[in-house]
């Protein structure tokens, strides 16, 4: 993998994100919190200090970074004023430029929702939360982290924002909180409540040794709310610090805070499923509490864009397993008969050898090129949808073609309780994952999007155009491994666009424009 190219992340927040927790997340994935903490010096001296632990979570490790606050009276902020502070350091040596744009972004985004959530202009924010000086901290904190990582492009996931409510400065409000709400805008956000546990059969092997404690009982599923966490009840219990009574409507809580939410907005460009990457860092970051049953984590994957393009020595991407050149070899299909101390590593198992037909569609090299530089390795990305009117699906398809895929369709399936549906599939090159997926959920309301590679045997296809009628139409033709020419297909929208203007059926221009191609010359 290139050292040059561009770092991405997926940020998981499936379970919640606050400030504390990325921070945490980007300093277990290889960011340096000592360096971090000399950034902030330069903003805020002598106010806060960061303090590392190593820290369990419902049974996964991660890392917990606390913020101590070294002052007893800091000063009020407006973002006005913090926008001032991180400006004035433009040009210092002790305060990178790029950690300042993204603190300015991230602040800028909890200005605006802190100030439509209060009805004043977001210059005269006084911030509940990113005023105090830990908060302050992780915002900083967790941009400059960032950039030491080199992360350039980011993804992540839906966002658990809880539910119930909470008490907090104003009075008893919902969550998830009203900042939040409106951070979270056209992001895909779910309650995240807790599942219930499920039980582990015992009627199964294990391949792999181990010698920790490992029941095989069955883990009751709770029947009622008494096994569920108080607040999830709806009964007296902690929050912040402070005793919420009974009455309090029932639900998991917050999981998100404004400045976690801004942060991932700010940060991260689209939100979808991890996008194709070589992963070279994994962070897990925690947050304060403790919730049996789910690890209050957030996760970090830092990597670079995968690719399986032969690279100078004729090696592989070593990122994931790929078809393995062809053999020239004779295949043992005996054996008994096969030396394993001569066997061609790409007829082993783990080795997919491509099949005949594929080889003999290769193209030859003095073919015209390919129109379109067709891939033949994409990733078919798919999604089950049950609930978007019909009307709306050519235009889903049409904007997905628009967007760069190389092809979308529907399939009807039925789902769960009968209920009739259709899987979405769109076809796309290598690298235009993430976009794509955004698109198919924003279009389609889907939560998740299903992807994997696909190896495809194609044909060299290329354009030109007849006039028919005078009106010009393009036509596709397509050559098999010799050249020669297999078919020609006039492009459809052309044909109906020039039925139109013509006024005749599209069914008798298709006629004349097949005929028109049909002279072409197969040079």
């Amino acid at each position: 993998m290139d050292p040059a190219t561009p770092r991405n992340a997926y940020v998981d927040a499936t379970a919640g994100i606050a400030g504390d927790m990325l921070l945490a997340a980007l300093v277990d994935a290889g960011a340096d919190l000592a360096r971090v903490q000399q950034v902030l010096d330069a903003l805020v001296p002598d106010s806060v200090r960061f303090v590392r632990t190593d820290v369990d979570r419902g049974g996964q490790r991660a890392v917990k970074v606390d913020v101590e606050v070294l002052v007893d009276d800091p000063p009020h902020r407006t973002w006005a004023s913090i926008r001032d502070l991180l400006e004035e350091a433009r040009g210092r040596d002790d305060v990178p430029e790029r950690t300042i744009d993204l603190a300015l972004a991230v602040f800028g985004r909890l200005a605006d929702a802190e100030g439509a959530t209060h009805g004043v202009p977001a210059d005269e924010v006084h911030f509940h939360e990113v005023g105090a000086l830990d908060s302050l901290a992780d915002v900083i904190g967790a941009c400059e982290a960032w950039r030491q990582l080199g992360v350039e492009e980011a993804t992540g996931s839906v966002l658990a924002v809880g539910s119930g409510r909470i008490r907090a400065a104003h009075g008893d409000i919902p969550v998830p909180v009203p900042a939040v709400a409106r951070l979270a805008l056209g992001w895909p956000t779910v309650a995240g409540e807790i599942l219930p546990p499920r039980g582990h059969a015992p009627s199964h092997s294990h391949d792999h040794a181990h010698d920790h404690p490992h029941s095989h009982d069955p883990v009751p599923v709770p029947d009622s709310d008494a096994a569920l966490p108080a607040h999830a009840q709806g009964g007296p219990h902690e929050h912040g610090g402070r005793r919420v009574p009974s009455g309090v409507a029932p639900g998991i809580g917050e999981l998100a805070t404004p400045t976690g939410v801004a942060l991932l907005r700010g940060l991260a460009a689209t939100a979808g499923p991890q996008p194709m990457i070589a992963t070279e860092a994994l962070g897990v970051g925690a947050g304060t509490k403790d919730t049996p049953g789910r690890p209050n984590v957030v996760r970090v994957l830092v990597g670079r864009p995968f690719s399986a393009e032969p690279h100078a020595a004729g090696q592989l991407s070593a990122a994931l397993p790929t078809t393995a050149p062809r053999s020239t070899a004779p295949r043992a299909t005996d054996p008994d008969s096969a030396d394993p101390d001569s066997a061609d590593p790409a007829t082993s198992d783990l080795a997919p050898v491509p099949s005949t037909l594929a080889a003999n569609e290769l193209p030859a090299d003095d073919l015209p090129p390919d129109a379109h530089a067709t891939p033949a390795s994409a990733l078919q990305l798919e999604a089950n949808v049950d609930d978007l009117d019909p009307r709306l699906w050519p235009r889903v398809l049409e904007e997905l073609l628009d967007a760069g895929a190389l092809d979308a369709w529907l399939v009807p399936i039925s789902m769960k309780h009968g209920r009739p549906a259709v899987t979405i599939h769109a076809l796309v090159r290598e690298g235009s994952e993430g976009p794509a997926a955004s698109l198919l959920m924003d279009r389609t309301g889907t939560l998740g999007v299903r992807m994997h590679r696909v190896e495809r045997i194609i044909r060299t296809r290329e354009f030109t155009d007849v006039e028919v009628r005078g009106q010009r139409i393009a036509v596709k033709i397509a050559r098999d491994q010799d050249g020669a020419v297999v078919r020609r297909e006039p492009e459809f929208r052309d044909v109906a666009a020039a039925a139109r203007v013509l006024g005749i059926s599209e069914r008798t221009m298709l006629d004349l424009a097949k005929e028109a191609a049909s002279g072409l010359s197969t040079s």
